[in-house]
């Protein structure tokens, strides 16, 4: 029982420093969306696409912490985001595509199909997904640092007088 509990002060002792790490708002809340973009064509890469979030952290200026979070997230989401992914993947994808490998049996080319049109999908989506929750985050962080700040000028106020 002290574990869990010495494991949640720890969580949200992260979680606080996450809110106020260097850098603003701005950085989080990149990180988070380049974990959610990139979890979103991860599963049919078999985690090849992970690999991805250690250069765009660095390229995008993100903050990486944020960006693990965002993938965790991620992965929790993806299970319902499949359907979006695959009708996106097929808009995309022309209609006349098919794949065939003459070595493997054909519904192993159909699983190769139905990946394709997951990643295709799920990049569009992904993207569209982590523009998103960057403004939402960038938003929500940027509001609570303000309201941390008036309450901070309260107590200053109320100990001057």
């Amino acid at each position: 029982m002290r574990r869990l509990h010495s494991l949640v002060r720890w969580l949200k002792y992260k979680y606080i420093l996450l809110l106020r790490a260097k850098g603003g708002a701005s950085i989080v809340a990149m990180g988070f969306a380049i974990g959610i973009a990139v979890e979103m064509f991860t599963l049919p890469t078999l985690g090849v696409a992970f690999v991805l979030i250690f250069p765009l952290c660095l390229l995008l200026r993100g903050n990486l912490p944020a960006a693990l979070i965002g993938f965790v997230i991620g992965k929790v989401i993806y299970i319902p985001m499949m359907y979006p992914n695959s009708k996106v993947g097929g808009w995309i994808l022309p209609k006349h595509l098919s794949i065939h490998l003459p070595i493997v049996p054909e519904w192993i080319n159909h699983l190769l199909l139905t990946n394709l049109k997951l990643i295709v999908g799920g990049m569009v989506d992904g993207a569209l997904l982590g523009l998103l929750c960057f403004f939402l985050i960038r938003y929500s962080l940027n509001a609570y640092k303000d309201k941390r700040k008036d309450k901070r000028k309260l107590i200053r106020a109320r100990l001057e007088a």
